[in-house]
């Protein structure tokens, strides 16, 4: 089963849901939900199921849970995979 991680920073309180780009490594990702009781996190969980058509539960943030900075894991789908549905460049 292909499985990935990616760093993300993630920006809440935005106008909208959307991945920004990527800025060395990290992707940049903007929810419109609070950092209210997980509500961000959720939301971030959230835009990268549908981005990657995978369910929520493929998604979970292995580190940074209360930080900008965050590491998630996306099961169902390989790095390659994951990047082109994120609108992100491949990478070399």
């Amino acid at each position: 089963m292909d499985m990935c991680e990616i760093s993300v920073r993630l920006t809440p309180r935005a106008s909208s849901n959307r991945v920004t780009g990527e800025r060395e490594g990290i992707v940049l990702v903007r929810v419109t939900a609070p950092p209210v009781d997980g509500a961000a996190n959720e939301a971030l969980r959230r835009l990268i199921a549908k981005s990657a058509r995978v369910g929520i539960r493929s998604v979970s943030i292995v580190r940074g849970e209360a930080s900008r900075e965050k590491r998630v894991r996306v099961e169902g789908v390989d790095m390659a995979t994951l990047r082109a549905a994120l609108g992100l460049t491949p990478q070399s």
